[in-house]
């Protein structure tokens, strides 16, 4: 590349060239480029080059914000769509990731099903200035704790691999939430997916709180542990937004469209738990 910058054979390309051939990369090495030379930078400023790295579908999605905005050029829409934006009556987030261009929805959790969040006295809506969304669910107190969100292959980018994770906070009153672990799956059609387990604990206190658990409680968490499916135990991990987020699995969406049901459950303790916020379900491209 740098021998044939020197013998500056680029320059006799027309700069619709360079763009195809830009096109074909990604965009973060498009950006990189645009520092080579002055033919570069314009071949990689223009809609020829970005508007392959939008989505398909990126009409349709920019017709679905809720908050409607102007772009000069498909470079500057693919820069703003790297930021989240709210889109189906501000039931989901959308963002496409700004090194590859594939995309990333987080379900609100009003898109999710959780069973019994309509009954005041089980869980409640509430407004938090911290969420992208304008309400999160709050678990009261409940022995059922059951959450389920779904979506569409065909709303993500193709040929990718993406892990699921659940959105939440817990709060300094909450109880009976890592009595013993829940249990996740992501499954996709008609395929049975592996379910395993994790606990609704921040990653740090989890050694900690396992060893005190087999210190004071022995057999019996043994017990109870018994009765879910068999998995590692992992636990939460801080986000740069400032939720948890739990991996509730992982999938490969392909040509055809299926759809995918991600989900946690604990509901073989029969014990009573509360304090569990939930903002959503994202879905993302994994690395």
């Amino acid at each position: 590349m740098e021998g044939l910058m020197d013998d500056d054979h680029f320059k006799i390309l027309p700069e619709g060239c360079v763009s195809t051939i830009l096109s074909f990369t990604s965009p973060q090495d498009a950006c990189k480029s645009s520092l080579v030379s002055t033919i570069f930078q314009a071949a990689a400023d223009s809609d020829i080059v970005w508007e392959r790295f939008l989505p398909v579908d990126y009409q349709d999605i920019v017709s679905k914000s809720n908050v409607p905005f102007k772009f000069s050029s498909k470079k500057e829409l693919f820069l703003h769509l790297c930021n989240s934006l709210l889109v189906d009556g501000g039931r989901k987030s959308f963002r496409i990731e700004k090194s590859s261009g594939k995309k990333c929805f987080i379900l609100s959790a009003r898109d999710l099903h959780i069973t019994w969040s309509n009954e005041p006295q089980y869980w409640h809506w509430a407004s938090l200035p911290e969420s992208r969304f304008s309400e999160v669910a709050v678990l009261r107190t409940m022995s059922w704790l059951e959450i389920v969100g779904k979506i569409e292959t065909q709303m993500l980018s193709p040929n990718t691999k993406y892990g699921a994770y659940l959105i939440l906070k817990i709060s300094e009153r909450s109880y009976g939430l890592d009595s013993m672990p829940s249990e996740i799956s992501v499954e996709v059609g008609n395929n049975q997916g592996s379910t395993t387990t994790a606990y609704l604990r921040l990653a740090q206190e989890h050694a900690r709180k396992q060893q005190m658990e087999r210190l004071f409680y022995g057999n019996r968490t043994e017990r109870l542990k018994s009765r879910v499916a068999e998995g590692d135990g992992g636990a939460a991990s801080e986000r740069e937004d400032g939720w948890l987020e739990i991996e509730l699995g992982e999938f490969f969406s392909g040509e055809n469209d299926e759809e995918v049901k991600m989900s946690l459950m604990e509901v073989k303790g029969h014990h009573l738990k509360g304090g569990l916020i939930i903002e959503g379900i994202e879905v993302r491209p994994k690395h």
